[in-house]
């Protein structure tokens, strides 16, 4: 009995001693679990007055772009409950009312890494080149002049004809569908320099690629940190065409700019998307997103498209720049 008891004895003191030293592995699913991949998401509406962006018939793009911006927010806001929503403008104006637009977008680029943004959408639209039909729509008399004879005896005759008066008719572009963009991988070292600059950067200077870091570390430090936003940017730059794709929209695929024009999503230290949701001067297209409905989609789309992000970050999902190869040979697509 004594033997038996002793036994017991020990079994429990050897429990013991091995708990102290051992620390539990839900901990550390429990810190993790506490540790939202998402807390802050900047949502950029493209351009904002005296910038009016690209025209539409009835509308431009800066007006639609703040709508379906708006929208977003709130349907993340309602999905993500906690998540905190920064807009670089609220209003039709430029950021903080700025008149020159180089300025302004410098300024959407510090309000992304002031707010420590953990993702930066920027929304737009696309324009494609217009084309024109000609229509009769009335005539006119037209009086003209012919000669006969010569010398003394040559005659100035007066005729008259009737002429079709045309008008034109802007058809807007047969061009349609959604495409979303981010910082090219070639042009990655230029986006390393804001990356390691973070909230103090917002210079669309060429020659802050040249910014010197501290120590080797922290160059190391920002390159790894450029290329993984880069893998993430794409990641969720697809997620968003395939939600469009699910409502039938036209899918002109995720692709790498590196030009000026969306510079944003260089000098912001962050994953950066810039999502053209359709073509503001394809009249279909523009009649959609001047719907509440067709507002609603769009938005619903990109939330969904954010909501299977967060998840992949959660579940542990990390891209590798292996699988950026196919996105890479999209560089300059449209030029």
């Amino acid at each position: 009995m004594f033997k038996k008891f002793f036994l017991s004895f020990c079994w429990i003191v050897a429990v013991l001693i091995s708990s102290a030293f051992t620390t539990p592995s839900t901990d550390v699913t429990n810190i993790s679990a506490q540790r939202p991949v998402l807390r802050t998401i900047i949502i950029d509406p493209g351009h904002g007055l005296p910038d009016p962006g690209a025209d539409g018939k009835n509308g431009t793009e800066s007006y639609y772009a703040l709508k379906i911006a708006l929208k977003l927010g709130e349907q993340l806001k309602q999905n993500l409950p906690g998540i905190n929503i920064v807009y670089t403008r609220t209003d039709e104006y430029l950021p903080d009312h700025l008149t020159d637009k180089d300025v302004a977008n410098r300024r959407r680029a510090q309000i992304a890494n002031e707010n420590h943004g953990d993702l930066f959408i920027s929304i737009h639209l696309n324009s494609g080149s217009d084309s024109y039909r000609r229509e009769v729509i009335g005539h006119k008399t037209q009086t003209y002049y012919t000669y006969s004879g010569k010398g003394s005896k040559r005659k100035k005759i007066k005729h008259t004809r009737s002429v079709p008066i045309y008008k034109s008719y802007n058809l807007g572009t047969s061009a349609i569908g959604t495409e979303t963009f981010i910082w090219a991988v070639g042009k990655n070292d230029s986006k390393k320099s804001f990356v390691g600059a973070g909230e103090e950067s917002g210079e669309p200077d060429d020659s802050t690629s040249n910014l010197m870091f501290d120590t080797p570390t922290e160059k190391i430090l920002a390159s790894l940190r450029t290329k993984k936003y880069f893998n993430y940017s794409r990641m969720l730059a697809e997620y968003v065409q395939e939600e469009f794709a699910k409502q039938g929209r036209v899918d002109r695929g995720a692709k790498q700019r590196d030009n000026k024009g969306i510079w944003v999503l260089q000098a912001t230290a962050m994953p950066s998307i810039l999502v053209e949701t359709g073509f503001v001067n394809n009249r279909e297209e523009e009649d959609y997103l001047d719907s509440d409905k067709g507002q609603s989609e769009v938005a619903y789309a990109i939330m969904r498209a954010v909501l299977r992000y967060k998840e992949s970050l959660e579940n542990g999902a990390i891209p590798t720049t292996a699988q950026t190869d196919s996105t890479q040979q999209q560089v300059n697509a449209l030029k």
